[in-house]
């Protein structure tokens, strides 16, 4: 019962979060850090964060579906300044931080601040992407810090699980430590792939011969991440990268278009509900753990060479710092030598240091980083304490606290009149799809009108019906032929309008439909079918 309590508290918190946080403008994940500790100190209860569970129960669900829905063509034009930043800047971070993190406090033995470095590199774009919510980060800014985040989360933890070997056992190999990698890498997007291909193929097989079933489609799609995880975690690979390769790969399934409309509108609601509740759950958790870890500050300091407290803020800030400083020296590099690389003979790149401002300081640390950390092992191998253990925990809650503050405050500001490479425009490719679709529709509507009427004593009805209908089509092909310079702003405008004027109707029609009900003049089921009907249709417009 008490388990069953605490999760209807950490749920209600999260509700609440989204309140508060549009009322005091506060970023989300800090709202839902400081209910997360409020919900302790007046309960005097909290979870007990057990990283196999966390990892296990939300990482999965959270990866895959980023994997899923972030555009491919963004993914892979990007991917080498992804890739740059995802494994790239996490060894730089990893040999940098770890070393000054050594130099500041020396009782922190080298390979156990290598460990907290490895962990505090990941960044979560969740985090990010609420913190910049009113000032929004530009699509394909946003598209590049997601593909970096959905890679350095493994390799991170690799890195991590490398510096506690060697903390453990105090032996180190770089051979073995890029085995490990490699493995932990090829496996984990081999495994990913293969069971989302075979899923895939077993699920549509069965479809074809005996229909689909709407509800076992959906769980059929929340229960893949978990199938990938724990199959590449058996393996000994990477079960994050397996979630991440799980859902770029059913990104790709999906165009196949063969599940039913219904599945596909009922599943995006309910993956919606997941992933809200998800990462509100992260940061409430992340804020339960926050009174027990800055409790212990007095026991901690003493690990060091100093006896005031205010030492850890010291420290947490100077390593928030240093983070900043090796992302903004390895942006700089990394933007410049691959989205501003030189076009002509004379043309110098240039690179925004805004833009590079930006980028740095979205390097937030959340949840992840803090559950990471916390599978640190309580003792070596020969059985003694491992040095300095609680001291990185707090010093990784400390950094995870002020990052996001940080941002909250400055990334707003940076935003403004941000400059990234213009991407392409899409509009010209939209109108000839939309005009290959509509032609399409009228083959198919003719064809079908014929086979429909053959036979029938009123054909003039079919034919009138589909004439109706072809004309909807034919409009819609003549509109998006010809647009060109002007007519092409005049289109735009135009679909604008459009869809201002019929927002205004579905509106006006759900209002009387409502006003219907109410007064009893429709039947309840009926309104109800009615209703559904125009909320489908403003979905295509909103």
């Amino acid at each position: 019962m008490h388990l069953i309590e605490t999760i209807l508290f950490l749920l209600l918190a999260v509700v609440v979060s989204g309140w508060v946080a549009r009322m005091t403008r506060i970023a989300l994940p800090l709202v839902q850090i400081g209910l997360g500790a409020g919900v302790v100190l007046i309960t005097g209860q909290s979870v007990d964060l057990k990283p196999d569970i966390f990892f296990l129960l939300f990482l999965p669900p959270l990866l895959f579906v980023d994997g899923w829905r972030i555009p491919n063509e963004a993914l892979f034009r990007d991917r080498v300044v992804i890739l740059e930043l995802a494994l790239g800047l996490v060894i730089f971070t990893v040999l940098g931080l770890g070393f000054l993190i050594h130099w500041m406090i020396p009782s922190m033995p080298l390979a156990v601040a290598f460990a907290l470095a490895a962990i505090l590199s990941p960044t979560d774009p969740i985090a990010v992407s609420a913190v910049a919510a009113r000032a929004p980060i530009p699509k394909r800014l946003m598209h590049i810090l997601e593909g970096e985040s959905l890679l350095n989360d493994a390799t991170g933890l690799t890195c991590m699980r490398i510096a506690v070997v060697a903390a453990t056992t105090g032996a180190f190999s770089l051979t073995n430590a890029v085995g490990t990698f490699a493995w932990l890498a090829v496996s984990g997007i081999a495994v990913g792939v293969v069971v989302t291909l075979a899923i895939g193929l077993l699920k549509g097989w069965i479809s074809r011969r005996w229909g689909e079933d709407v509800g076992g489609q959906i769980l059929i799609s929340l229960l893949i991440p978990f199938a990938a995880y724990l199959a590449a975690e058996a393996v000994h690979g990477s079960g994050i990268l397996a979630a991440v390769a799980a859902g770029v790969t059913m990104s790709f399934t999906e165009r196949s278009g063969m599940a039913q409309a219904a599945t596909r509108i009922r599943r995006a609601v309910v993956w919606d509900t997941v992933q809200f509740v998800a990462n509100g759950l992260i940061f409430v958790i992340l804020g339960e753990q926050m009174p027990s870890i800055m409790a212990r500050a007095a026991e901690v300091i003493q690990t060091t060479q100093h006896k005031e407290v205010w030492w850890l803020a010291v420290y947490v800030f100077a390593i928030v710092a240093a983070l900043a400083a090796l992302r903004f020296v390895w942006v700089w590099t990394s933007l410049k030598l691959t989205l501003y690389r030189k076009r002509g003979p004379n043309a110098p790149a240039k690179v925004g240091l805004r833009l590079v401002a930006v980028m740095s300081l979205a390097g937030v640390r959340g949840a992840i980083t803090l559950a990471g950390i916390l599978t640190l092992p309580f003792v070596l191998s020969d059985g003694t304490p491992m040095p300095a253990r609680n001291l990185a925990i707090f010093l990784a809650a400390g950094v995870i606290i002020v990052s996001l503050v940080l941002a909250t405050i400055a990334l707003p500001r940076l935003l403004k009149n941000v400059e990234l490479p213009p991407e392409p425009s899409h509009l010209e490719e939209e109108d000839r799809s939309r005009v290959a679709a509509a032609t399409a529709a009228l083959r198919a509507i003719e064809d079908r009108q014929h086979a429909m009427a053959e036979g029938k004593s009123d054909p003039d009805l079919y034919a009138e019906t589909a004439t109706r209908l072809m004309e909807v089509y034919r409009r819609r092909i003549e509109s998006r032929s010809h647009s060109e310079g002007d007519d092409l702003v005049r289109t735009q405008r135009g679909d604008e309008i459009e869809r201002q004027l019929r927002l205004a109707g579905l509106a006006a029609e759900r209002d009387e439909l409502v006003r219907l009900g109410r007064q009893r003049l429709v039947d309840e089921e009926t309104a109800r079918r009615l209703i559904r009907e125009i909320d489908l249709q403003e979905l295509r417009y909103v």
